[in-house]
């Protein structure tokens, strides 16, 4: 099944349509270790033992629990009626089939990731009804300085067993913050520490400083044996840096999509294209809204 599928879906991707067409086996979640899960909690800012949000409600914490740097949640980041106008003027634009049950919207250059090539395409800016969203981004601090590069509206459908698999986004063009904000419900982000470390053009990251501290980021390669549950509530702000940016793979599952879900994932250039040709001129359009 390496051919596109009518569904969106190809290759080892799939979702509930071309599943019961095909006749093919979903991959579960396969983890050894549940007895090592953890619940970050936004609130404390530390992971608590637990699979399951409902299960460590702040702050009636219950176990021990793990620091977990590098994540940011800002919960009601959008109003109500900013997000009912947002996902009103969303899905008055035309959605394209994605993969795993998830439809998209995509604003950005164009990429290459198997040969690290970067285009301009057809990239003309961001559509003027998001241009708020970036604009609230001013107002955190961890965001200050954030030029958003790609913005891409996904789109995760229950009823056709939408998820994400694990990865790790391109670290040779995409930069250290991936920042998602959530919208219409909750759901969870699954962390696993990754298992493939010779993927994801990690080779890059040492080479040019961490936008955050402002020194390149030490690969940590030790064996992690449990996974941390990342709570996205409905209109909160997410952003991962640091260690769960490059050591840690991340996937939503197809159990934590309940009811439809969109959200909105934003990307920055990693340093290197800051200041050549392409790289300017990529940015100069990405500060066009219209």
């Amino acid at each position: 099944m390496d051919k596109p599928r009518p569904c969106g879906c190809k290759g080892c991707r799939t979702c509930l349509i071309c599943e019961k067409t095909y006749g093919i086996t979903s991959k579960a979640f396969n983890f050894d270790n549940t007895s090592g899960c953890y619940v970050y909690c936004p609130r404390c800012n530390l992971a608590w033992p637990g699979w399951s949000p409902k299960e460590q409600v702040h702050p009636d914490h219950h176990g021990t629990p793990i620091n977990y740097p590098g994540v940011y949640i800002q919960e009601n980041f959008l109003s109500t009626e900013e997000e009912e106008d947002l996902l009103h003027e969303i899905d008055s634009v035309p959605w394209d089939l994605s993969q795993s049950g998830r439809r998209k919207q995509n604003y950005g250059p164009k990429c290459n990731f198997r040969q690290r090539k970067l285009q301009l395409g057809n990239f003309d800016g961001f559509p003027k009804f998001s241009q708020f969203v970036q604009d609230k981004f001013k107002d955190v601090h961890l965001l200050k300085d954030f030029q958003t590069i790609e913005q891409c509206s996904l789109e995760y459908d229950a009823e056709r067993g939408a998820a994400i698999d694990p990865h790790i986004d391109d670290c040779w063009i995409w930069g250290e913050r991936i920042v998602t904000v959530n919208l219409l419900s909750d759901s969870i982000l699954t962390m696993t520490a990754n298992s493939k470390p010779a993927k994801y053009n990690l080779d890059c990251v040492a080479t040019y400083p961490s936008i955050v501290t402002g020194k390149p980021y030490i690969l940590d390669n030790s064996t992690l044996d449990y996974c941390v549950r990342i709570p996205m509530p409905r209109r909160s702000l997410l952003v991962l840096y640091g260690s769960p940016r490059y050591d840690w793979e991340h996937q939503v599952l197809r159990e934590d999509i309940t009811t439809r879900r969109v959200c909105l994932a934003y990307r920055e250039f990693t340093p290197p294209y800051l200041n050549n040709p392409i790289g300017k001129q990529i940015t100069d359009r990405a500060t066009i809204f219209k």
